[in-house]
């Protein structure tokens, strides 16, 4: 199953290619770029925030932010581009200047190329580096070696964090695109030679799979969408799949899991139902439940912007 729509992680993650862009002064896409500076969020309001990635300054939708800016009108004019969305859902990219058709970043000390989608994602997710940087530190010191089950994996955060810190992993997204771009991820923070497994498929039929043929992970990560289709016209609804699909992860489990980690942008669905879910699949196994919210700090300020929800176990 593919990324779908999300609310309000924002519409189709599982597309592909370049951004489309309309420009205010019919500006072009150079070629990519790179840069050493990584994700900061440096303001928020009025459903909007204000981003800084790697060099480029851009301003995309935030729901959730219904507070007024901190910072004056003149730093967010200075944004090089904006994502406007539009009656009916849709939306697409308002430049002021140039921007280059991709550009790295270093974010949870991996390479992650970064670009304008026409969805208006950037292809990183920074709310979720301290969930990464959780999975990290609990594979580094398990003392044994790790599997690591990717689902949903998108670009490959999850995925790359995990090699670097010394695990097998699995990478799975039913969009051939997001799996190519997540292994130039995996070139751009030189893990192109570490233990990692691509694979294009829908998620529910992979884990069919991997139970039939014995295959067991140490570690689970999880991103699944609010609904999507996948390869064949599958249909995924949140409320009604996420169940099953939990209980096929538990399927593939080790004897002796490390964890399971599932992040969750569905609005109207409470973190509580996501835990509770998660408990009912993964019932009668030793170790420790935790949930709570995806944020962003702002900088200078610290006030965090809310942009979806974990669900955590550790084994014990």
């Amino acid at each position: 199953m593919t990324r779908g729509r999300t609310v309000p992680h924002g519409a189709g993650a599982g597309a592909q290619g370049a951004a489309s862009a309309s420009s205010r002064t019919g500006a072009s896409h150079a070629p990519g770029t790179k840069s050493d500076s990584g994700y900061r969020l440096l303001d928020s309001g009025n459903g909007r925030r204000l981003e800084q990635v790697g060099s480029i300054r851009l301003i995309r939708p935030a729901a959730e932010a219904i507070w007024r800016p901190g910072l004056p009108a003149q730093e967010w004019e200075r944004a090089a581009g904006e994502f406007v969305r539009r009656p009916g859902g849709e939306g697409g990219w308002e430049t002021r200047t140039s921007l280059p058709e991709s550009f790295e970043i270093s974010v949870a000390g991996v390479t992650m190329i970064a670009r304008l989608t026409s969805f208006g994602h950037i292809g990183v997710f920074p709310e979720q580096v301290e969930s990464w940087q959780r999975a990290a530190d609990l594979v580094g010191r398990a003392g044994r070696p790790v599997s690591v089950l990717c689902l949903f994996a998108y670009t490959g955060a999850s995925t790359l964090v995990c090699a670097k810190a010394g695990a097998r992993v699995c990478h799975v997204d039913a969009s051939k695109g997001t799996v190519d771009w997540a292994r130039r991820n995996a070139e751009a923070s030189g893990l192109a030679d570490r233990p990692i497994r691509w694979i294009v498929e829908d998620v529910g039929k992979f884990l069919s799979r991997e139970e039939r043929r014995g295959s067991r992970y140490d570690a689970i990560i999880l991103d699944p969408p609010t609904y999507g289709r996948g390869t064949r016209g599958e249909m995924w609804k949140i409320e009604e799949h996420l169940p099953g699909l939990l209980d096929l992860c538990r399927k593939v489990l080790s004897d002796d899991p490390l964890f399971v980690l599932l992040h969750g942008y569905t609005a109207w669905l409470p973190m509580l139902s996501l835990r509770n879910v998660m408990e009912d699949s993964l019932a009668g196994l030793s170790g420790t439940f935790e949930h709570g919210e995806l944020s962003v700090a702002e900088e200078g300020r610290g006030r965090r912007l809310p942009r979806g929800m974990f669900v955590r176990f550790e084994g014990r």
